[in-house]
């Protein structure tokens, strides 16, 4: 986030951190429930969700706890810096007046390559800018409630108030009596961070996503491209880079269907759809 960029402060009034989580609270129940009540209602009039206030708050207070805070983009800026030198609220002052007249663009992604287990191999991680975090935090506040209510109760990977005990316990549930399942297939997809189709991903989200300029903001994080660590530019054509909000992570079991098709595995989706348990 540029120093000089416009600043217009004045004209909002920044709630206070327990403000803002209780109203963002009340908006994601509202959109979960006009999204459970019908599966094909297409929401619009979203984007400005995305600047208001409370979920701008509420997402900074997310990317500023995370343990990730500490770590920067491209811009060498951590969370630290910007209160400390900027301050938090003519910061978000800054994204909420460029969200709204549209100048607001996400910068590469900082690539860093982290171990792989102990298997001798790297992963890579693409390290937003803590502006680009703040606002694909609030893209995910936003967007979460609707997808949520698509959902299998069966899904339990990355999804609010779930965790893998409660699908261990699922598989304990299913695997003894009566039920008395024998068999777990346990499946990985081979480079599916790096290989997913931008234009399937875009396609699933506009399924129930008519906004516009919500959908043209997922798609400019999807394209914005990663900095190597010699300082070079590469185009993001296909993929998404882990480390940030918009990467394929955040996309619970039940969608692995379509992440599947767009990575080339229509065999794998055939197989699966005997059986809609998942974990």
């Amino acid at each position: 986030m540029s120093e000089d960029a416009p600043v217009n402060t004045g004209a909002v009034e920044w709630p206070h951190p327990d403000s803002a989580y209780f109203a963002v609270q009340r908006m994601q129940i509202k959109l979960h429930r006009w999204a459970g009540e019908d599966p094909f209602r297409r929401f619009g009039d979203l984007f400005n969700l995305v600047y208001d206030p409370a979920f701008l708050m509420h997402a900074w207070e997310r990317v500023s706890t995370n343990k990730g805070a500490k770590t920067p983009g491209i811009d060498k800026a951590t969370v630290a810096q910007i209160e400390t030198w900027v301050g938090v609220e003519v910061f978000l002052g800054q994204i909420r007046d460029l969200l709204k007249s549209g100048g607001f663009g996400p910068v590469e992604v900082r690539r860093v390559m982290i171990p792989k287990g102990t298997s001798g191999k790297f992963r890579r991680l693409g390290i937003p800018t803590i502006a680009d975090r703040v606002v694909q935090a609030s893209l995910k506040l936003v967007l979460e409630p609707i997808f949520e209510a698509d959902f299998k109760p069966c899904s339990y990977g990355f999804r609010p108030r779930r965790r893998a005990h409660d699908a261990i316990a699922e598989i304990h549930h299913l695997a003894s009596e009566p039920i008395n399942y024998r068999w777990v297939f346990e499946a990985d997809i081979k480079a599916c961070f790096d290989e997913i189709s931008h234009v399937a991903l875009m396609d699933r989200l506009r399924v129930r996503i008519k906004d516009k300029r919500v959908c043209a903001l997922v798609k400019a994080f999807l394209k914005s491209g990663v900095m190597i660590e010699l300082g070079d530019r590469e185009e993001t054509l296909a993929g998404t880079p882990q480390g940030g909000l918009c990467s394929a992570e955040h996309n619970p079991p039940n969608e692995q269907c379509w992440v599947m098709r767009s990575a080339g595995l229509p065999a794998l989706v055939g197989a699966g759809s005997a059986s809609e348990r998942c974990a």
